[in-house]
């Protein structure tokens, strides 16, 4: 170690805050955060350290600290300073990795679409979706029981969609933003858990249409309730709470990671996301970085609430993400979440073992 990096590390203050590592050439190589700055930065350089820390280490030449007022402030700094660097020993996030959305168009004649981007625009967002099948069935689904404008919006000839009752008609008359309001507030009620009160009601519809020897419309009411069962029954339900909530976990080994996160909408698990990566410093520290760089990423919509294990900050995450954040300790929550663990526990083993494979293939 140099002289210049021991005295620096002498006069290392006991504060929160970030700290940046450079090479000889002034490059950033890693960028960090922690409670005590002291405690944090000493240990790289007094503990014995293997594989990319280890690395790390080595190409050391000089760090600076930026001291924050709250771990909370030096968090969201750290995201804002890798997200602007990326440094080459943090963390990324894949920006081909997006999800998709249904969404409701905030305009005079609203619509339906799916789409991967999340805007600051007035539109209504609900997923994600980690299945393109799922999402179009969805999508198509509600179009059928509560359609919007699915044409251009000009008054004149009725369009197709129109006929077949999956466009609410401004093409053909005067829908007004009442009807309008009535229909977007009956799809979040379906999208937010509605979807046995929607049922009950096809079948009370079908019921009625067969009593009144309306066979034809009875037949399309039927394909109807195929289709809201094809939806829902591959959304295997794991919880009697419907709620919207991501469940997380990981499990770390020999300087490798595995990241779990489970999409819970409506009891049902709606799809995850999972990444297995080599990394430096703490453990727990380096999954909560990643954790705000997931939630703050602008294509990543936030849940109402957040499952995670005690080995994470519970009060640091909430403030960041400004969301419910909770530790479950009993029952039904906790189940989940030892469910979520096991998946990271394997994703992780899998990685291992191609590691193995691949350096006997080499050898």
């Amino acid at each position: 170690m140099k002289n210049k990096l021991k005295e620096k590390l002498q006069t290392l203050p006991e504060s929160p805050g970030c700290y940046i590592y450079r090479d000889k050439n002034g490059d950033i190589l890693y960028i960090g955060k922690s409670k005590n700055l002291k405690k944090r930065v000493k240990s790289y350089f007094t503990k014995t350290q293997s594989g990319k820390t280890a690395r790390l280490v080595h190409h050391i030449v000089d760090f600076e600290l930026i001291l924050t007022d709250s771990e909370q402030e030096a968090l969201l700094l750290e995201m804002t300073l890798i997200m602007k660097y990326q440094p080459p020993y943090n963390v990324m996030l894949k920006e081909e990795i997006r999800y998709l959305y249904i969404k409701i168009t905030n305009e005079q004649n609203p619509h339906l679409e799916l789409t991967k981007e999340i805007e600051n625009d007035g539109g209504h967002y609900f997923g994600p979706y980690a299945s393109r099948y799922m999402a179009t069935e969805t999508l198509e689904l509600i179009q059928k029981l509560y359609p919007l404008c699915h044409c251009s919006g000009k008054k004149g000839r009725p369009c197709f969609y129109y006929h077949l009752g999956m466009c609410i008609g401004p093409c053909a008359r005067n829908v007004s933003p009442e009807e309008y309001n009535d229909q977007i507030k009956k799809i979040k009620q379906f999208l937010n858990g509605g979807q046995k009160a929607v049922k009950r009601e096809i079948k009370e519809r079908m019921q009625n249409q067969m009593e009144a020897l309306e066979f034809e419309r009875a037949k399309e009411t039927h394909a109807l309730l195929n289709i809201l069962d094809r939806v829902t029954e591959k959304q295997k339900v794991i919880t009697r709470d419907f709620g919207h909530r991501d469940i997380v976990h990981f499990v770390g080994s020999d300087n490798y990671c595995a990241v779990q996160i489970f999409f819970v909408r409506n009891g049902a698990i709606v799809g995850r996301t999972a990444k297995v990566f080599e990394y430096t410093g703490e453990l727990s520290e380096v999954v909560e970085s990643y954790l705000v760089q997931f939630y703050m990423h602008p294509n990543h919509l936030e849940p109402k609430e957040l499952l995670i294990p005690d080995t994470l900050d519970p009060t640091l995450l909430a403030k960041t993400l400004d969301i419910k954040v909770r530790v479950p300790k009993k029952g039904e929550k906790k189940a989940l979440l030892e469910l979520v663990h096991e998946n990271a526990k394997s994703a992780l083993e899998a990685h291992f073992k191609m590691i193995t494979y691949k350096s006997k293939v080499s050898e």
